[in-house]
């Protein structure tokens, strides 16, 4: 199936809140990529070495978040919860037959990607 098939006429409002949420999830994979492992302090650990290997699995002292990452993290998961219960509650969606929710879900996914020649 193309990208956008015309066999969904996805309203604006959806096409948008489906890219607003790809966005929101891209930036905050980005931002987390920076943060400490463990919210909390957490000491570090080492495991022992695994079974016919020399990996042996470690993680350093966490600190945590600190007060700004912590609501940082709040805000991308209130947002991220915002954008997903608009996208997946869209009166768009009792309009699709329910054998091709699926179908139109993956669609939509993709609706914003350049069609191919």
């Amino acid at each position: 199936m193309p990208k956008n098939s015309p066999a969904f006429d996805f309203p604006q409002d959806l096409l948008d809140a489906q890219v607003a949420l790809d966005q929101t999830h891209t930036a905050y994979q980005e931002y987390a990529k920076n943060l400490p492992w463990s919210a909390e302090p957490m000491p570090g650990w080492e495991s022992d070495k695994q079974l016919h290997s020399n990996y042996i699995s470690s993680k350093p002292d966490s600190p945590g978040y600190t007060e700004e990452q912590a609501a940082d993290v709040a805000r991308f998961r209130a947002r991220l919860l915002e954008l997903s219960i608009t996208v997946s509650t869209h009166p768009f969606w009792d309009s699709v037959d329910t054998g091709d929710r699926v179908a139109a879900r993956m669609a939509l996914k993709h609706a914003h990607e350049p069609a191919e020649a």
